[in-house]
């Protein structure tokens, strides 16, 4: 079976998201809640990952910034979901982000020093390009709620930062 880069399998899976896949059937509203927390949720735990097995001081800056970020946003949405009665439906879209996170995990739990360093980093820009790219052309303006449209949107601005941050930690490491 022929291995690619670790990064490839997360943004294959999400890359799903800002191709016209949901052209004839739009994400819910629910769904879309569902696909956008769970994206934050495996960015929590990566950056998670990084703080237990990095020494970078630089690597480990990212990684505290996108756990305290990514978890922020998803307390927004999980307060926003409660106060508008909305249950977050799983959907293919989130299971397979699920799925491909895990193996993720699995990946870069087995390196260490400057090899899980570049690995984990090279994946936070791959995995931010392909979540903003979701975000402006799938999710976004498939959201019919205003509240949940807006929350995305300030998601996107604060991922875009993600990924301009990513990409300069990037260029960085050897």
């Amino acid at each position: 079976m022929r291995h690619f880069p670790t990064s490839f399998a997360v943004a294959v899976t999400l890359s799903a998201l800002a191709l016209p896949a949901f052209a004839a059937d739009q994400p819910s509203d629910p769904q879309i809640a569902h696909i956008a927390y769970t994206a934050g949720d495996i960015d929590v735990k990566a950056g998670q990952l990084a703080l237990e097995k990095s020494q970078n001081k630089a690597v480990r800056a990212f990684a505290s910034d996108m756990v305290r970020d990514h978890k922020a946003v998803n307390d927004k949405a999980l307060a926003l979901v409660k106060k508008l009665n909305v249950t977050p439906e799983d959907n293919g879209t989130s299971k397979a982000l699920s799925d491909q996170a895990a193996q993720k995990h699995d990946e870069l739990s087995k390196l260490s020093g400057a090899a899980f360093d570049k690995a984990y980093v090279e994946n936070e820009v791959a995995f931010h390009k392909t979540v903003d790219g979701a975000l402006e052309t799938t999710l976004i303006p498939s959201s019919s709620n205003s509240e949940l449209k807006g929350l995305l949107q300030t998601g996107l601005k604060i991922f875009q930062g993600h990924l301009a941050h990513a990409e300069h930690l990037a260029s960085t490491l050897k």
